[in-house]
């Protein structure tokens, strides 16, 4: 693995925004800790409303497609250390639920088992022509573990 400043790196930008601040060089389990830091991120957002999330969540995701596509194109195929998208698939995950440590912690760990186990059509979506491919079975789990969650939450309270 090259140095984050070496010629054949993308710019500070890229590199920094696509690796999650950084996170995606961790030695091990880099989607994990790009995950953290995306939970992190999330406990210091204000309550968000549904239209907000939204309104969010199409640019974030789109921009993590073309950081994505940019981190291929420096690092090969499906980059470890671009990790934008489990940012995107954590976002998803939370998405317009309860702004709780709870549901932050559920989140987290629903969406890495979402995220590693590639539920339908997930696996299938990583086929997708650069970033795409590597965003969309983040956010199809983010789906999956928003749903989850959100059943969870219904089924706690009813």
């Amino acid at each position: 693995m090259e140095p984050p400043d070496s010629p054949s790196s993308p710019p500070f930008v890229v590199r920094f925004l696509a690796s999650g601040f950084y996170s995606g060089y961790a030695f091990v389990a880099s989607g994990t800790v790009g995950t953290a830091v995306s939970l992190v991120i999330y406990l210091a957002l204000p309550p968000l409303s549904p239209l907000t999330w939204a309104l969010f969540l199409v640019p974030f995701c789109l921009v993590s497609v073309a950081l994505a596509s940019a981190g291929e194109r420096a690092w090969g195929k499906d980059p470890g250390r671009v990790v934008i998208d489990e940012f995107a698939g954590f976002f998803v995950t939370v998405a317009a639920l309860p702004q709780t440590m709870a549901v932050a912690v559920a989140g987290f760990f629903v969406f890495r088992a979402l995220d590693i186990w590639k539920p339908p059509p997930a696996r299938r979506s990583e086929a997708l022509p650069r970033g795409w491919g590597i965003v969309a079975d983040d956010v199809i789990a983010g789906i999956y573990g928003n749903l989850l969650i959100r059943a969870c939450i219904w089924l706690w309270q009813g």
